[in-house]
């Protein structure tokens, strides 16, 4: 119960971020140009930290066509993923057991 509220709040602040990413900012903004607005060498050294501990397909099929997506998507999916986690969580302990004894 408590993991779901957790999840819950966790969820509201995403979305809240993701209004607030979507009304101040223009509403296409990709994530990387935001991401080097606030740090012009993070966008960097984290190709570099990928391409070195990982792979080269890593970058180019996992990660930059997330960084190409609005700004305010990111927030979106990650509070449409954990509301989801908290309507299952809360739903499993709402659902009553039985009291019957088994023999």
């Amino acid at each position: 119960m408590t993991l779901a509220r957790i999840l819950a709040v966790l969820s509201a602040v995403f979305m809240v971020a993701a209004f607030a990413c979507a009304t101040l900012l223009p509403p296409l903004l990709p994530l990387a140009q935001l991401i080097s607005m606030a740090d012009s060498n993070v966008l960097f050294a984290t190709h570099e930290y990928v391409v070195s501990h990982l792979s080269g397909w890593a970058w180019s099929n996992l990660l930059l066509p997330v960084l190409l997506r609005p700004a305010w998507l990111v927030p979106v999916s990650l509070g449409v993923l954990l509301a989801g986690g908290a309507t299952t969580l809360a739903s499993r302990d709402s659902i009553p057991r039985s009291r019957r004894r088994r023999s």
